[in-house]
């Protein structure tokens, strides 16, 4: 798990979790990053991963985005330095990166949206800009040096004629340099510019969802008849809250959003889980190719790195959603389902058990794998 240093997690979520910025120097230590930049560019090289390669930096504001998927040559005609390689959703399919999440679960798994990796030549950068989520952005390797700004984080403050959005005007407030192991945190709506500081600088972006007033109307399909602007906030999260429930607060926290208006029973644990657009892809993939087989009653499984999955209690009942539908727990120990929630794993040990039960409904959909040793 993350290590805070001079304050504890109870501070960072009291103080710091969507109110102001924070580096955490060494927060994993001894982190050595389960890519190389010539494995990351290899990733995308390969059409299931959204990857982008931007070029410019902020001495002439001449900025050059291309999208991937890239072949091979695409990276021997980048110039010397001043470039950056993105690459979307890493942890969908590399393990190492999906496992390296749990290292952020203080805050409840079914906010994560995914993990975006950096490779920057000396001096690469995407440029000052500002986000409505909120990201922790740990350093895999090499330096890169964060501007981070709270002044003009306004819509009207960005270039004209840029490819990707980057601020007009950025004046940072205060520069960190991050070394592997440190994690910056960003909450949203700070403006923050990171910049290469050698040849070998790789970041992680875990990413959380944003939620707008707007698309939340549209869930509802009551559509977009206002002009209001706000996001969803989170409640004050506790250290020892699971990693999988939504809690009471939380659904307050979304009705103050949208105004008063009545949220339909399962509506914000179905929205929450439901997938993006690539994940949709990738999971329906999974599931042309998926051949149901017994179940290993001595294996252990896991959910499938593209799911999303959080509960709601109401007394002694549970409400499950796994990608935006609810989920079949009827006689099923409600223990054993609250379990599976929040470690995303199930060991089969006896058929005649709630734990078989579960696999065998998880395994119909192909939303469970087994875990690899």
């Amino acid at each position: 798990m993350v290590h805070f240093g001079k304050i504890s997690k109870e501070e960072f979520l009291r103080d710091y979790w969507q109110k102001k910025p924070l580096l955490i120097k060494q927060a994993l230590p001894n982190f050595i990053s389960p890519l190389s930049p010539d494995e990351l560019a290899g990733l995308a090289c390969e059409g299931e991963f959204e990857s982008r390669i931007i070029t410019g930096s902020t001495d002439d504001n001449n900025w050059q985005l291309a999208n991937g998927a890239f072949a091979e040559a695409a990276f021997s005609n980048l110039p010397k330095d001043n470039w950056t390689l993105l690459v979307q959703g890493v942890d969908r399919y590399v393990d190492e990166v999906y496992h390296l999440v749990n290292h952020f679960d203080f805050i409840p798994r079914w906010r994560f949206d995914d993990v975006m990796i950096s490779y920057a030549a000396k001096g690469g950068s995407v440029g000052p800009h500002f986000d409505y989520y909120d990201v922790f952005l740990l350093q895999g390797s090499g330096k890169r040096r964060w501007h981070i700004s709270t002044e003009n984080c306004t819509l009207d403050n960005y270039l004209d004629d840029a490819p990707l959005r980057i601020m007009k005007q950025f004046d940072a407030e205060v520069v960190w340099d991050a070394e592997p192991g440190d994690v910056v945190y960003i909450p949203p709506k700070v403006a923050h510019h990171g910049v290469s500081l050698d040849d070998d600088c790789m970041t992680f972006s875990i990413g959380y969802r944003s939620y707008s007033h707007q698309e939340m109307r549209l869930a509802l399909d009551i559509g977009n008849t206002t002009e209001n602007s706000a996001y969803y906030q989170d409640p004050e999260w506790q250290e020892s809250s699971p990693t999988a429930l939504i809690p009471e607060a939380a659904l307050i926290k979304a009705k103050s959003l949208l105004e008063g208006i009545e949220l339909p029973d399962g509506f914000f644990g179905a929205f929450v889980t439901k997938l993006d657009p690539m994940d949709e892809q990738n999971m329906n993939e999974i599931i042309a190719y998926a051949e149901l087989e017994s179940l290993d009653l001595e294996a252990t499984y896991e959910l499938q790195p593209c799911c999303r999955i959080a509960y709601q209690l109401e007394g002694d009942d549970i409400d499950c959603y796994i990608n935006g539908e609810s989920f079949d727990c009827d006689n099923i120990d409600k223990d054993v389902v609250v379990e599976f929630c929040n470690t995303r794993k199930l060991k089969v040990s006896d058929h005649e058990s709630s734990n078989y039960l579960l696999a065998s409904r998880l395994q119909i959909h192909a939303l469970i794998r087994r875990l690899r040793s």
